[in-house]
């Protein structure tokens, strides 16, 4: 079997370790790996496929002297970085597979979910990026239905860990807990609270967090014109978003044609009984590769739609294992 070089770029944060983990866990065929980091973490060591691995600087010249010798470069690092050194990675030989939002609506960089839109895969030109964490989530269940009743309008309303908003989000959710009411990252006290806020907020009222996840949605369903809204909140869990979403079709369907048709799609499990009290949290989810789907109901107020409750660990696939699984994608065509 083939073995490849990767570079890891923001290896030691939190979805830069996740990396590693995963690539692990899937028996990834590894040759080499790099670490990068910011000069802050650079000397530091990860255990990286069995083997200590001491951390790079990320500098122009620690990449370039890396020419020819990396296949695929992972990012997780922010939009800045990406913006800097993507091209860079990209330049020196490598395909990158970016996590930040810094790619995602340039027209020649491909958006993608290998469950729901692996065929983009084909026309990269060296940048490949890996949609927001909500957005992953979101289109692995939508994708099935609208390729058997062809979706109309989507009502996004979130329900987000605060492992989406890393080391410190996290931080702020545990001084809570315990009492403490200064925070790190959020403008409000996390616990027992919750905030209709995540990223900045946009001139008409909306935030940026809302905005990725209409306009991300799509691109990926190759949907233009589609009708989407959002509301994206943060909420006291430690890990794994939810979402309700409504969904209206152009065409007529059974909650039986729509149970059939998702429990046939790739990447999503069905817990979905009320009658027993079944129905995915993000306690029974976090830790979990698939994406979780309960709560199925036809929207009465609508002539065909359908209400359904969506949750996935935001950082494993709305983050690491869909990039992961989109090298997968590239090493299985190439």
């Amino acid at each position: 079997m083939k073995k490849y070089n990767l570079a890891i770029v923001g290896a030691t944060g939190m979805v830069g370790r996740k990396f590693i983990e995963v690539l692990e866990r899937r028996n990834f065929p590894v040759n080499e790996c790099y670490l990068f980091a910011s000069a802050r973490s650079a000397g530091s060591a990860l255990n990286c496929f069995g083997k200590q691995k001491t951390v790079i600087e990320l500098t122009e010249q620690n990449v370039t002297e890396l020419e020819g010798k990396v296949d695929f470069a992972l990012f997780s690092a922010g939009s800045g970085v990406s913006k800097e050194f993507a091209p860079l990675f990209k330049k020196i030989g490598a395909t990158v597979i970016d996590n930040s939002a810094q790619w995602r609506q340039h027209p020649d960089v491909p958006l993608i979910v290998p469950e729901v839109n692996p065929e983009d895969a084909e026309w990269s030109s060296g940048i490949i990026a890996n949609p927001n964490c909500s957005t992953i989530q979101a289109v692995v269940a939508l994708k099935p239905l609208d390729d058997a009743f062809k979706i109309k309008r989507v009502v996004y309303s979130t329900y987000q860990a605060v492992s989406g908003a890393g080391v410190k989000g996290v931080r702020d959710l545990k001084n809570g807990v315990e009492g403490k009411t200064e925070t790190e990252k959020f403008p409000y006290q996390i616990a027992g609270n919750i905030l209709p806020h995540i990223d900045v907020f946009l001139p008409d009222g909306y935030t940026k967090e809302e905005w990725k996840m209409i306009v991300e949605t799509r691109k990926i369903l190759h949907s233009p014109e589609l009708k989407v809204t959002a509301t994206t909140a943060r909420v006291p869990v430690f890990n794994a978003h939810s979402e309700s979403i409504n969904v209206e079709f152009e065409q007529k369907c059974t909650l039986d044609e729509v149970r059939r048709t998702l429990s046939q799609a790739p990447g999503i499990v069905l817990l979905d009984d009320p009658d027993s009290n079944l129905y995915p949290m993000p306690l029974n989810v976090s830790g979990k590769d698939e994406v979780y789907l309960g709560r199925l109901r036809l929207d009465e107020s609508v002539d065909s739609g359908v209400n359904m409750w969506v949750v996935a660990d935001n950082i494993l696939k709305g983050a690491a294992l869909n990039a992961v699984q989109i090298l997968e994608l590239l090493v299985k065509e190439a």
